[in-house]
């Protein structure tokens, strides 16, 4: 479990930032009316902000691996 929460970390950390981020959101800006779909309750608003946290995670846990990747010695510039 350690290794997945390892090399998922972005990820993980991505969507609870975009939890936190989605209720935050709700509260301070929301929808009072209610006709907004995503932003009128929290219930929406939290999972659809994780999602969003867990895409933008993603992205960035493929430029920290592609950053830090090894060189092989056949890809080393001579």
């Amino acid at each position: 479990m350690k290794s997945f929460l390892f090399r998922h970390r972005f990820y993980v950390l991505g969507g609870l930032l975009g939890a936190v981020a989605g209720y935050l959101y709700w509260q301070e800006i929301g929808c009072l009316s209610g006709s907004c779909a995503i932003t009128s309750t929290w219930e929406r608003m939290t999972p659809y902000g994780a999602l969003m946290g867990g895409l933008l995670g993603g992205m960035v846990q493929d430029w920290w691996d592609d950053r830090h990747r090894e060189e092989t010695p056949s890809e080393r510039p001579e």
